[in-house]
């Protein structure tokens, strides 16, 4: 299982995701956000494939699909987090931080 929090940026809004590995690299996804726009992906995103939302390669993630579908913000780094967590999940990356650090 893997817990990621994220801070969302200017907006102010958080995100946590808990990632919960069920068979066949299944993962079931809990997503709690102070964002309604998120609250709305997190409807729509219960439990996901994780070989097909951490490549390019079987088309685009289900995971960005939502995220253009419900979510305004194109730099809006939660869907991307949902990923970093659906692979830890699943044991097919090793938990990080990634960090955009923006100075301007």
């Amino acid at each position: 299982m893997a817990k990621v929090k994220i801070d969302a940026g200017i907006c102010g809004f958080h995100t946590i995701v808990e990632a919960e590995k069920l068979e066949n690299y299944k993962v079931k996804l809990n997503i709690e956000s102070e964002c309604p726009d998120i609250e709305n992906l997190a409807e729509e995103l219960k439990e996901v494939d994780a070989f097909s939302e951490i490549s390019f390669r079987r088309g685009i993630p289900e995971t960005l699909q939502k995220g253009q579908e419900f979510c305004a913000h194109a730099s809006c780094p939660v869907p991307v987090g949902i990923i970093k967590a659906i692979e830890v999940t699943a044991g097919l990356a090793l938990p990080k931080d990634a960090i955009i650090k923006v100075e301007g």
